[in-house]
């Protein structure tokens, strides 16, 4: 009887030091950096088969970023698309409710804030994250800004040539700008970082000068005041995206961009749920989203945050989402002050 004991004792030690990958927890994927880390990852990942991803982005890029990835891992991706402000509705509802059915969120910075705030986002650690600009990581690590929209002065090329495009804001002051300015109605986290690099002092009445002046036309949606700069109802955009205007010039239209200091960029960011139930899955599609779809997405007029991808404009300014969220209703009415007392 003695030997038969000893077998089974020496296989329960056996089993006892054996790797137990299904009993690892989220943390425990989340924070191991081992040489190993990516093919662990992968091994997780396609025995879990799938990662649920909530993304606000352009459709087709999304599905450019996920097919590469099912090529790659065989691992496939379920997408539900919405609004930033969707997803964070949806994301806390689901939680309140007990489902937790969603791996990964892609979204806008703000709304990345709100889901960390309300606790659903895993603290992260990812070697990748040295090749991205410092200020994407957010010091809780639990979401990651992967690309920006940089606000840019976008201005009609038929109607205001290249060499007469403003270099400074103190440039708007001048009368030929009269009844050629617009603006996007809820771009005050971005008035927000220029006052803050230029300082108040220099900044408030600067643009309240420029407002009484010159006017504002203040038009809801970055996307339709992109379209009506290249439709010269709206010779001058301050706050367009510039991968629209990239997207429209390469269509033809009429319509190029200066960078006007301070130059300040909205962050987009990823990152994985706490409650993740593909947890390998979702930080090994962090992970290819920080390499390769870094990649994928400068070929696709984005500007991704990876440094070994494509260098950012110097002296960028990244809006201060924490700070936005805590400040935005004083941001907001103040904006709503200063721009809308010209609007047309």
């Amino acid at each position: 009887m003695r030997a038969p004991t000893k077998i089974i004792i020496a296989c329960l030690a056996l089993v006892a030091a054996a790797p137990r990958a299904h009993a690892q927890t989220i943390a425990d994927i989340a924070a191991y950096t081992g040489p190993d880390r990516t093919q662990r990852l992968i091994d997780g990942a396609r025995r879990e088969g799938v990662v649920s991803l909530y993304s606000s982005a352009v459709i087709d890029d999304t599905a450019a970023i996920s097919d590469a990835f099912e090529k790659k891992y065989g691992v496939k991706v379920l997408l539900w698309r919405g609004s930033s402000e969707d997803i964070l509705r949806r994301a806390v509802t689901e939680h309140r409710a007990g489902r937790h059915d969603v791996d990964v969120a892609e979204t806008a910075g703000p709304d990345m804030e709100g889901l960390q705030r309300e606790k659903l986002l895993q603290q992260m650690s990812s070697p990748l994250f040295a090749e991205l600009i410092p200020q994407a990581v957010s010091p809780q690590r639990a979401w990651v800004t992967e690309r920006l929209s940089i606000f840019t002065a976008g201005f009609n090329t038929t109607l205001i040539k290249p060499a007469d495009a403003p270099r400074s804001y103190e440039d708007l002051t001048d009368p030929k700008w009269k009844g050629k300015l617009g603006i996007e109605a809820d771009d005050a986290n971005w008035f927000m970082s220029v006052v803050g690099a230029m300082g108040a002092d220099k900044a408030l009445p600067l643009f309240r000068s420029i407002v009484a002046r010159n006017g504002m036309s203040v038009r809801k949606g970055h996307t339709l005041l992109s379209n009506l700069v290249a439709a010269g109802e709206v010779p001058l955009g301050l706050t367009v995206y510039g991968y629209r205007i990239d997207e429209l010039k390469s269509k033809g239209a009429p319509i190029d961009g200066v960078l006007i200091p301070p130059v300040v960029a909205l962050p987009t960011g990823i990152a994985v749920f706490a409650k993740a139930p593909h947890p390998n899955a979702a930080a090994l599609f962090m992970d290819f989203f920080l390499s390769d779809g870094q990649r994928i997405l400068l070929e696709r007029g984005n500007v991704p945050t990876n440094r070994t991808v494509k260098a950012l404009p110097a002296g960028l300014t990244l809006v201060d989402v924490p700070k936005f969220l805590d400040e935005g209703d004083k941001w907001t009415k103040l904006f709503k002050e200063v721009f809308a007392s010209g609007a047309r």
